[in-house]
């Protein structure tokens, strides 16, 4: 592992410093510190009094500025040494070692940074951007995605939208799914466009491959919460947690995967939960196709994402107050898989 050298700031403690509980409760969640790309390194030196403890708990009681998480993670990437060799996180004191911590940037230190990440932008005024944003960009930082998202995009290209919640963003797409977003690019606007959303005023349409033969038309109400079981998904539920999802979906086309029926269908949102049409559909019987969480696991090899894409756009301007709408064409390779099921657009 390659590392940077840093100053090093020396804490010679005394016994007096270290008498103290180390088993008392540290609180391990995650919190904002304070923490600059040149923190200088801080050297620990132990006395008897840290004996029989365990290295991470030592450290955090004697370094309370960062939590036990934080050093946790430093000791398991090697950025804490005890006696010049690599510490872990469960390893005994005797009393006397010299530790050597290198504190490190915390992973969304950089959320917020701007990137220079291409864009495809549909439209721009003085209030709202509308996006075509791809499939794989994800919106917005978070655990696993602290960087390269769409967020750190806009910020490259319109820096004022620092001073927006999140950048001006007011909804999301999954990673995998394509398709249309606005954003927000002043305080007003997004003001507006989070009451319209919240009102169902924002029209939003969805094309969607699914496997089967759906209804010509119908409505999916049916209230939705995190899985009981698996936290990542989403699902149909009756709990005092869940809540109101509504899904009105229409067949467009219907097609052949192999000797296995699909179908094109355009979904429309009243509301916009997480992972709405992709729960709804599959609640229906009828997965998308490609959908690594909710599909066929056995057809996975159709397609490598959710066949799932934002197609229209409208909403009321917040300046203007006037209707408006945009519309974009079906990205290439969900193009290529409505072609080899044989469907062609309408």
């Amino acid at each position: 592992m390659t590392k940077n050298v840093k100053p090093t700031t020396t804490v010679i403690l005394s016994d007096s410093d270290v008498d103290v509980d180390l088993d008392l409760a540290v609180d391990d969640t995650e919190v904002d510190e304070d923490f600059s790309s040149t923190a200088e390194n801080i050297e620990l030196k132990l006395t008897s009094a840290a004996c029989g403890e365990r290295l991470d708990k030592t450290i955090s009681k004697l370094v309370p500025e960062y939590s036990r998480s934080r050093i946790q993670q430093w000791i398991e990437d090697g950025f804490v040494t005890v006696d010049g060799k690599p510490g872990r996180t469960k390893m005994t004191m005797l009393g006397d070692e010299k530790i050597i911590i290198e504190p490190q940037a915390a992973p969304d230190e950089g959320a917020f940074a701007p990137e220079d990440i291409p864009l495809d932008i549909v439209y721009e005024d003085d209030a709202v951007i509308v996006v075509n944003k791809p499939a794989g960009l994800v919106v917005h930082p978070a655990a696993g995605n602290w960087s390269g998202t769409l967020l750190n995009g806009l910020l490259f290209r319109w820096p004022a939208l620092l001073g927006v919640p999140r950048a001006g963003i007011v909804h999301r797409l999954d990673k995998d799914t394509s398709g249309l977003m606005v954003v927000a690019k002043t305080l007003i606007a997004h003001t507006d466009l989070v009451r319209q959303l919240q009102d169902r005023s924002v029209k939003r349409e969805y094309y969607a491959l699914v496997w089967g033969t759906p209804n010509v038309s119908g409505t999916v109400d049916a209230p939705m919460a995190r899985h009981p079981r698996d936290r990542i998904k989403m699902a149909v539920s009756r709990s005092i947690s869940a809540k109101p999802a509504v899904t009105h979906f229409q067949r467009i086309a219907t097609g052949m995967l192999e000797k296995f029926p699909v179908s094109l269908v355009a979904c429309q949102l009243e509301t916009g939960r997480t992972h709405q049409i992709r729960v709804h559909m599959h609640s229906l019987g009828f997965p998308l196709v490609g959908d690594p969480l909710y599909g066929k696991q056995h057809l996975a090899r159709f397609f490598p994402r959710q066949a799932l894409q934002a197609r229209k756009l409208g909403l009321i301007h917040p300046q203007t107050g006037e209707h408006v709408g945009w519309e974009v064409a079906v990205a290439d390779d969900f193009l290529q898989l409505l072609n080899e099921a044989g469907i062609s657009l309408p």
